[in-house]
């Protein structure tokens, strides 16, 4: 009973300490606070000292949600018109980030809160700022504490509530707020997997290995042998990016390429995307850095894509900074590789980037981790968000060295399972054939991974400019910038056919693999066990699909075409117009096969009396692009609906597409009136006000004059303004004012509106109540609540007026026991008297503990009422 009771006093005591705060600020669109903050597992140690430096990165939400929720189920529709026609950076912000008064409102905040901009762009939806504890406390309305880390050996700071801010709309995110989690890359070592697991290390690889490197180690250039196979494709022309919290020393990149006689093509550039330093230091060097992840990540990439135009590692210390460098770096880059994992507070903290990196044509790939099953305990996120590409880990098995695939089979450590942070299946997961008894799928959330790849302890590594080693190292982490350079093998091929690069790849891929096509896209990987699954035929919660059949799945994803072609397309393909108007449609081509030629553009079947025309008329070579197709409709086109057949020329080969094209009669010019509200009640001697719209149709263009009627004696009806300006749509105010001499009782009141030869009328119900005296009613909330000694906290006192009470309302409190001191921000609600006010209490170090009645009292002239808050000190 006792642990019961504690547990409501501390709920009601964070009631106590936030309530205030959260009724009149803006609270933000994820959660900061931790679980083990919030159900008292992290017990809290003491507070941040105020001078101490943080930095933050402010993150703005997404501006139209439900249009980009649309515009991405269009561009990964294969029947859409705006199939892969993806958004640059900056048409992204102009449609769904935020408006630059946004942007400029939130650098205004960081400001005037003491907090100094260091960095982050409209197009990146961030600002970076940075600043003492004191300001950021001050900002967003909370204490940064610290507390003992539940499960780990130190201590950890984050906040005590959720942050609000004064700002007129919600932020998504605030980045840098705790350090609960610490970030860590998806690697193992064979020494420490042999010691965890009590096995003998030379038993960890229980095969013989067949790679090209030192003591038969893979290098990358064997896993594109193993799963690509060919030459033509190397990744030239693409872009590949690395998602790193720490940076890097090329010279160990270099140190592997001369260790295995490879020469390096491109020079990796290294990026800050927030000030963290893209050096790594080894404890040799006086550091603490080790950069096994970043090297062998850059040998993996390089490894399946030598070709690349360009590799940028993205290195930064919060997660919204990298990545929203990475959907606005130039050039973008298309696939990325991410070998990290964490825990953030909110799991879908990075969505906003994800969707907008599937609006871009950009490919996340996430390691699945290395701890075997998910859990709560063991999270690999964000590869268990839906909106990337997991990667899980298999064991390779190579015909010879730099030879072709063999054999693979499931990694003993590969991370997957269901969702931990019960993250909802997508839909290409609900594809019948891909959950089923045999993989133990979940039905209803995401389940993980989708694909694999080599992750086993048979690598070479060169890190820390240390003795490279072999077959040491292991761990999805190799898999997932594996993939992202073959993905790069495949937007190669699309930019070799003239073609948008890929879209999101999960709903492609789980939609071919149920067909016969599975066997020729993907190694099915049929045995092995990690943790509570196994490797079965088909999907499964280990490798996923599996890992990629050399060409086969490329082609699968970009089909090569040996005959030059080009597709033509019309939106939207219905267009209705009123006679004497014009209306529009947009017409696209897109080629491939290598079609590189003009493209003519023409239209037929027009009834007399519609003009066609195009602009440009012809698409350049190579071919694919956009023009606008305007129908101009004469007075006297008979109205009905035309089917316009619109034909593109090029190259010898002709295509078409229609456009049905709707002539409507022209419209006679009408405006309509409407109140809003429709019933006004005001009590004598006061006035109330209705908004009246006009709304014009068919060409109307006049001013609209507006008059009462109908007001009893004592009652003056005026409009502000007098009369709606041509062309005749807008609002006006009415205000009624009742004189205290009016008659209680119901009036009818006509507003009538008259232009243009048109006279229209609306009502407005006018209910004049007796005058009275009025009111006031007081409340706490909570109206219960304890604080320990040396704390303060808050209550707010809310005032409520009814009956016509209009008058200042002044607060005070009594009953606070020796040590503990009370106040009011305000001090008292202005009139006419609704209002709340922040009830501060401190309470001193020799506050004497116990319950006590605290009556809070608002007085207005004559008028008192009082409530009681349950205050209790405790030690």
């Amino acid at each position: 009973m006792t642990r019961t009771i504690g547990r409501i006093l501390i709920a009601t005591a964070v009631l106590l300490s936030a309530a205030s705060i959260a009724a009149q600020a803006q609270t933000l669109m994820t959660h900061h606070v931790r679980d083990a903050v919030r159900d008292g597992r992290a017990q809290a140690v003491g507070r941040l000292p105020a001078s101490q430096t943080m930095q933050l990165d402010i993150v703005l939400p997404i501006r139209d949600q439900s249009g980009l929720d649309a515009f991405l189920s269009e561009v990964n529709d294969p029947t859409s018109f705006s199939y892969r026609r993806f958004l640059t950076p900056t048409e992204f912000t102009a449609r769904f980030g935020p408006t630059q008064q946004d942007y400029d409102a939130v650098l205004s905040f960081a400001k005037s809160n003491g907090l100094t901009v260091v960095g982050g762009s409209r197009d990146g939806m961030e600002v970076q700022v940075k600043g003492p504890v004191s300001a950021v406390e001050a900002a967003f309305h909370v204490s940064m504490h610290t507390y003992r880390h539940p499960t780990e050996n130190r201590v950890f700071y984050g906040p005590d509530r959720e942050p609000t801010t004064s700002l007129p709309f919600q932020l998504w995110h605030v980045s840098g707020l705790d350090n609960y989690s610490i970030p860590h890359p998806m690697l193992i070592k064979k020494s420490d997997y042999a010691a965890a697991h009590g096995m003998d290390v030379e038993k960890v690889v229980q095969h013989a290995t067949t790679g090209s490197g030192p003591s038969a180690s893979f290098l990358g250039s064997d896993m594109r042998a193993a799963y690509y196979g060919g030459t033509a494709l190397t990744g030239a022309g693409q872009n590949l990016g690395l998602f790193e919290f720490e940076g890097t020393d090329l010279a160990d990149l270099n140190t592997y390429y001369k260790s295995v006689g490879q020469t390096l093509a491109i020079t990796p550039v290294l990026l800050s995307t927030d000030g963290t330093s893209t050096a790594c230091l080894d404890t040799r060097a006086g550091g603490d850095c080790d950069d096994t992840e970043q090297t062998l990540d850059m040998t993996q990439a390089l490894g399946m894509a030598p070709g690349l135009a360009s590799l940028v590692v993205y290195i930064g210390s919060t997660d919204t900074a990298i990545i929203s460098a990475m959907t606005t770096h130039s050039p973008l880059p298309l696939t990325i590789g991410c070998s990290w994992g964490w825990t953030p507070a909110d799991a879908s903290t990075l969505d906003p980037y994800f969707e907008k990196m599937s609006a871009q044509g950009q490919n996340f790939f996430a390691a699945s981790g290395d701890s075997s099953t998910w859990s709560k305990s063991n999270e690999a996120w964000p590869a268990d968000d839906a909106n990337v590409v997991s990667v899980g880990g298999t064991d390779l098995v190579t015909a010879s060295a730099a030879g072709a695939w063999q054999s693979e089979t499931a990694w003993t450590d590969s991370g997957g399972g269901i969702s931990p942070d019960s993250i909802a299946i997508p839909a290409w997961q609900k594809l019948s054939g891909v959950i089923n008894s045999s993989n133990k799928g979940s039905t209803t959330l995401r389940n993980g991974p989708d694909v694999s790849a080599n992750a086993n302890f048979t690598f070479y590594t060169c890190a820390d400019q240390a003795a490279c080693m072999a077959n040491e190292y292991g761990g999805t982490s190799f898999a997932a910038p594996m993939w992202a350079g073959y993905i790069a093998l495949a937007n190669e091929q699309l930019a070799n056919n003239g073609e948008a690069p890929l879209s999101f790849i999960n709903p492609t891929i789980y939609a071919q693999n149920i067909t016969s096509s599975y066997a020729t896209d993907f190694h099915d990987i049929t045995s092995g066990t990690s943790g509570s699954y196994s490797a079965v035929t088909g999907y499964d919660l280990v490798t996923g699909w599996g890992s990629p059949n050399g060409v086969g799945l490329i082609n699968a994803l970009a089909p090569t075409s040996a005959t030059p072609a080009f597709t033509i397309a019309a939106s939207p393909t219905s267009v209705s117009v009123v006679q004497g108007s014009s209306g529009s449609s947009t017409i696209a081509t897109s080629v491939s096969g290598g079609f590189d030629s003009a493209v003519a553009l023409s239209a037929s079947w027009q009834p007399a009396g519609v003009t066609v025309t195009f602009s440009p008329t012809s698409i350049a070579a190579p071919g694919s692009g956009t023009s606008t197709l305007t129908l101009a409709v004469a007075s006297t086109v008979a109205t009905g609906t035309y089917t316009i057949t619109v034909t593109g020329s090029g190259d010898s080969i002709t295509h078409t597409a229609t456009v049905s094209l709707t002539v409507t009669a022209t419209a006679t010019p009408a405006f309509t009136l409407a109140a809003s509200p429709t019933s006004v009640s005001v009590v004598q001697g006061k006035s109330g006000t209705s908004t009246i719209t006009t709304t014009v149709s068919g060409g109307f263009s006049s001013a609209v004059a507006l008059t009462a009627s109908g007001q009893p004696t004592g009652v003056t009806a005026t409009f502000n303004p007098t009369s709606i300006a041509a062309p005749g749509s807008g609002t006006s105010t009415l205000t009624l004012a009742v004189a205290s001499t009016a008659v209680a009782g119901t009036y009818t009141i006509t507003v009538t509106g008259t232009g243009g030869g048109l006279t229209h009328t609306a009502t407005v119900s006018l209910t004049v109540t007796a005058a009275s005296a009025g009111t006031f009613a007081i409340s706490v909330s909570p109206t219960s609540g304890y604080l320990d000694q040396g704390q303060s906290g808050y209550g707010v006192v809310t005032t409520t007026v009814s009956g016509g009470f209009d008058a200042a309302i002044s607060l005070s409190a009594t009953g606070l026991p020796t040590g503990v001191t009370g106040s009011f921000s305000p001090t008292s609600i202005a009139a006419p008297g609704s209002g709340s006010s922040d009830f501060t209490l401190t309470v001193a170090r020799n506050a004497p503990t116990g319950t006590y009645p605290i009556t809070i009292t608002g007085t207005s002239g004559g008028v008192t009422h009082s409530t009681t808050l349950e205050f209790t000190v405790r030690r």
